[in-house]
């Protein structure tokens, strides 16, 4: 299955779960219900039959670059 995510689309990130927040998750989780454009996307996959996909996401007015996992963001839809 493709990227679900273009670069240049826009998204929202979400909040991550609140339990066992590792330090990525918490700085993800410092961006939620803030605005911000794919700038890239990579896919692996950790054994056959699995794919995931990654996104770096530029947002904030400084336009940081984090990076986010497919279920921690919707499209913007408009």
């Amino acid at each position: 299955m493709g990227p679900k995510y273009a670069i240049g689309q826009k998204v929202i990130i979400h909040p991550v779960s609140e339990k066992g927040l590792t330090q990525r998750e918490s700085n993800v989780s410092a961006y939620a219900g803030q605005v911000g454009q794919i700038s890239n996307f990579y896919s692996i996959s950790p054994s056959a039959g699995q794919i995931f996909h990654i996104y770096k996401v530029r947002i904030g007015p400084e336009k940081k670059e984090i990076v986010v996992y497919e279920d921690e963001m919707d499209a913007k839809l408009s």
